[in-house]
C-alpha cells in the first residue's frame, strides 16, 4: 500500500496551541506603520532560497493594487527564536520578491490568543493573514470574519499544485462548503518509550494495551515510574490518544456528545485509572506542566510518553534512547492517535486581498526554512519536504511517524463527520484538564467521565 493510500485512509486536520510565550512583535521587509509592530527586523539575516519545489508562477511578482501596501501577518509562535527569526525572514524575501509590498509580522503567543483576535476584530485592527490555533479559522469565519480560498484552490486544481500536498489535507479544511484556511503542517501525538529503561527490563515495546500496562508496572521501581502524565494539555492528549486508538471518540457522527456513555471512552479512561492503582504513573503528574513532563521522559524517569513529534529535535542528547511504541491494537483491535493540520486564514477585513491571497500562496508552499531554520515540531504537508533529506527524509522518527502513525491519525471532534467552531472551546475551556487531573488522582472514571460530559453539552448549546 502506497504511503498516499495509507493517508487516505484516516487523516483529518485542525491545529493546536504551543508554548505559552509573549507576542513577540517585528516588521519584515521595510520599515512598519503599523502601531502593534516594531521596527524593520535587521537581524533576521539573509533571506532562505525558496527551496520548496515551487512552481514559477508562485514565485512571480504580486500585482499591487493602488501603491506601496503593507500586509499584517500574525503568526502562531510554535518555537523559539530561531522559529521567529526563520518566520520573520519568510516575510523579508516575499517583500523582496515583491516590490511594493511589505509583510509585517507579529508572533502571537497560544495564551491570550482568543482575546488578542477578537479585540482586533472589534476594533477594525485585525491582520490580513494569520496561521492559527486548534479550529481559528472555523470559529472565525463563523463569526464572518475570514475570507474563504475557494479561488486558490480552484487555481490549484487546474494546475495541479494540489498534487504536492500530502492526500486529506486541503480538500479537508472545509467549513459550510467553503475553503476556509490552507494547510501548513501537521501535529500528531505520538506514543514514546525509553529504549535504555526497556532493555534494563527486558522488554519490548508494547503491541497492545495489556502490554502497555504491564511494562509500565514492571518499569516502576523507586522514583523511575512506568509513565508520565502531566496535569495539563498533553495530559488530556494522553487521554484522547488512548480513546482514539480504542474507536472512541467525544461526539456521534451528527455532533451529540456522547463522552460519557460511550463503552470505548470509559475504556480509555479506564486504562489511565488502572495504571494509576497499579501506581506506574507518576503521582506528581496532575500538577505538572507539559515541560515537568518532557523533562521526567527525557531524564530517563519514565519509560512511556505521549508527546509532539521530532522529540529527539528538542532533546538532542538523549535522542538514542528514543524510541517511538509502533501503532498498537487497543481491547478491539482499533489503532489510532489524536491529529490536527495547522493552517493558515485570510481575515475578510483586509483591504489588500489579492496582494493577502499571493502571499498566503507563496508562504504555503515556501515554508521550507520552518523546519531547516526554525527547528518546528511539526510535520510538512508537503510532499517535497517529506522526500526532502533535510527536513523528513533522512529522519527516522520522522519518517517512521508520517509512514505508521500519521494514517491513524483522527481529530478530537470523531466521529462527527466535519468538523465545527465549537472544537475550539472543547479544547480550550480546561474541561479536558479537569478530566486527566481527575483520573491522575484516581476519582471515579464515572464522575470524571460525566462531570466532562456534561460540559462539553453546555460548550454545544
Amino acid at each position: 500500500m502506497s504511503l498516499d493510500q495509507r493517508l487516505n485512509r484516516r487523516i483529518f486536520l485542525g491545529g493546536f496551541a504551543t508554548s505559552a510565550m509573549t507576542a513577540i512583535l517585528a516588521a519584515c521587509g521595510g520599515s512598519s506603520s503599523a502601531t502593534e509592530t516594531s521596527k524593520p527586523a535587521a537581524s533576521t539575516g539573509a533571506a532562505p532560497a525558496a527551496t520548496t519545489g515551487a512552481s514559477a508562477a508562485t514565485s512571480a511578482p504580486a500585482k499591487v493594487s493602488g501603491g506601496p501596501i503593507q500586509l499584517q501577518f500574525w503568526a502562531s509562535v510554535r518555537g523559539g527564536t530561531e522559529f521567529n527569526t526563520a518566520s520573520q525572514a519568510l516575510c523579508k524575501q516575499f517583500s523582496d520578491l515583491n516590490p511594493g509590498i511589505t509583510v509585517a509580522w507579529t508572533g502571537i503567543a497560544s495564551q491570550g490568543w482568543y482575546e488578542k483576535y477578537t479585540t482586533a476584530i472589534g476594533s477594525g485592527t485585525a491582520p490580513d493573514i494569520s496561521t492559527g490555533t486548534a479550529y481559528q479559522a472555523w470559529q472565525f469565519y463563523d463569526t464572518k470574519n475570514i475570507l474563504p480560498v475557494d479561488d486558490i484552490v480552484k487555481e490549484w486544481q487546474g494546475n495541479g499544485t494540489l498534487d504536492k500536498f500530502l492526500p486529506n489535507t486541503v480538500n479537508l479544511m472545509q467549513y459550510d462548503g467553503h475553503t476556509v484556511a490552507l494547510p501548513w503542517a501537521f501535529d500528531i501525538r505520538i506514543p514514546y518509550y525509553r529504549k535504555d529503561l526497556f532493555q534494563q527490563a527486558g522488554l519490548q515495546p508494547p503491541t497492545n494495551w495489556d502490554e502497555w500496562r504491564a511494562a509500565a508496572k514492571k518499569i516502576t521501581q523507586g522514583d523511575v515510574y512506568g509513565m508520565v502524565i502531566s496535569g495539563d494539555t498533553l495530559g488530556w492528549h494522553s487521554f484522547a490518544h488512548f480513546m482514539l486508538a480504542n474507536g472512541g471518540g467525544i461526539f456521534t457522527p451528527d455532533k451529540k456528545v456522547n463522552l460519557a456513555s460511550d463503552p470505548r471512552n470509559v475504556e480509555a479512561a479506564q486504562m489511565i485509572a488502572n495504571m494509576v492503582k497499579d501506581g506506574s504513573i507518576n503521582p506528581a503528574g496532575p500538577g505538572y506542566i507539559n515541560d515537568d513532563a518532557y523533562k521526567s521522559f527525557t531524564t530517563g524517569k519514565a519509560g512511556l510518553f505521549i508527546g509532539n513529534p521530532l522529540i529527539e529535535v528538542r532533546f538532542p542528547d538523549v535522542a538514542d534512547k528514543i524510541g517511538i511504541v509502533p501503532p498498537y491494537a487497543g481491547p478491539h483491535g482499533d489503532k489510532g492517535t489524536v491529529f490536527w493540520v495547522n493552517n493558515a486564514m485570510i481575515f475578510n477585513s483586509t483591504k489588500h486581498p489579492d496582494e493577502a491571497k499571493a502571499f498566503l500562496k507563496w508562504w504555503t508552499l515556501n515554508n521550507k526554512p520552518l523546519w531547516t531554520d526554525g527547528h518546528v515540531q511539526t510535520l510538512p504537508v508537503l510532499k517535497s519536504l517529506v522526500d526532502d533529506p533535510a527536513v523528513v527524509k533522512n529522519n527516522a522518527n520522522a519518517v517512521n511517524i508520517i509512514q505508521n502513525w500519521l494514517p491513524t491519525g483522527l481529530p478530537i471532534g470523531s466521529h462527527s463527520q466535519t468538523l465545527f467552531p465549537q472544537l475550539n472551546t472543547i479544547e480550550g475551556d480546561g474541561t479536558l484538564i479537569t478530566l486527566i487531573q481527575d483520573l491522575e488522582q484516581g476519582k471515579s472514571v464515572a464522575d470524571s467521565l460525566k462531570k466532562a460530559d456534561d460540559a462539553f453539552k453546555k460548550d454545544m448549546g
